[in-house]
């Protein structure tokens, strides 16, 4: 068996279901972000899944300097500080550098390591002595074994409370693949294992100044995953994806999402009932 822990009631790494991780992809503002964790809530719930949600307060590695990148990370907590009291839900967001991460953990459920960072050992360790638990994206530059250490620098602090998001690999200029094996790979770290279904379908820089995406690909590759067998999915969702600030062009449209999580459910049976 796994390693598995628990986040308030949510036991991560040992669901009937695959978790669902999701949030616009970074604060756009305070009522846009309680409206979105409103919905995800309720929809949730109806569909009897875990919600972790998530949202960044700064997008540190935009493709432009003039690219929005949130509220900061004092206005940034305080809105992710409201969504989970109002909603009782685990919170989950990035953080880029150290000095940032014990303020972070004071409010935050699950601290995130994005990709371009997994690598960077003082980060990975200031978020494990805080004894939260932390999910690190799989680079886009790194093979699925190579997360094997990443995992060791984490436990070297004596928190094994990890989890590995893989969310594409670099194949080309300006393209991703995901290679669904890095998530049967990642898996014999005996940690749980989250895709991330809408950065697998960025475009990094295909937009000249920001990244694209193709966002057609969100579902199917979704499927695929859970079908593989994982224990959380992680989506970025908006309203209106056309409008969003940020990531708009592989984030999933949010009314889309109720459809879908009953799709993902009935796959989920079919694999239990012949596994």
């Amino acid at each position: 068996m796994g390693n598995f822990f628990l986040i308030e009631k949510l036991r991560i790494g040992m669901q009937k279901n695959f978790l669902l991780i999701a949030g616009p992809c970074v604060i756009e503002s305070e009522i846009m972000t309680m409206k979105i964790a409103e919905y995800l809530k309720k929809t949730c719930s109806e569909a009897k899944i875990s919600l972790i949600f998530k949202a960044s307060y700064d997008k540190a590695n935009r493709t432009s300097i003039r690219s929005f990148r949130g509220p900061g990370i004092k206005q940034g907590l305080k809105i992710l500080s409201k969504v989970k009291a109002e909603f009782r839900v685990p919170v989950l967001t990035d953080v880029h550098c150290r000095e940032e991460v014990d303020k972070v953990a004071e409010i935050v459920d699950i601290l995130q390591i994005p990709a371009y960072l997994c690598r960077q050992t003082d980060l990975l360790v200031a978020a494990g002595k805080t004894g939260k638990p932390v999910n690190v994206k799989k680079g886009q530059f790194l093979s699925p074994w190579d997360m094997q250490h990443i995992v060791a620098k984490i436990e070297s602090t004596g928190n094994k409370k990890i989890m590995l998001t893989e969310r594409g690999t670099i194949f080309g200029y300006n393209n991703l693949v995901s290679d669904l094996r890095s998530l049967v790979i990642m898996k014999k770290t005996g940690y749980p294992v989250i895709f991330d279904a809408t950065h697998s379908v960025q475009i990094p820089g295909g937009n000249l100044n920001t990244s694209g995406g193709n966002a057609e690909y969100i579902e199917p590759l979704s499927m695929a995953a859970v079908a593989v067998g994982i224990d959380g999915l992680f989506m970025e969702v908006h309203p209106h994806p056309e409008k969003a600030l940020s990531d708009g062009m592989n984030s999933l449209k949010l009314d889309r999402l109720p459809h879908f999580l009953k799709i993902l459910k009935s796959i989920i049976i079919v694999v239990r009932k012949n596994g």
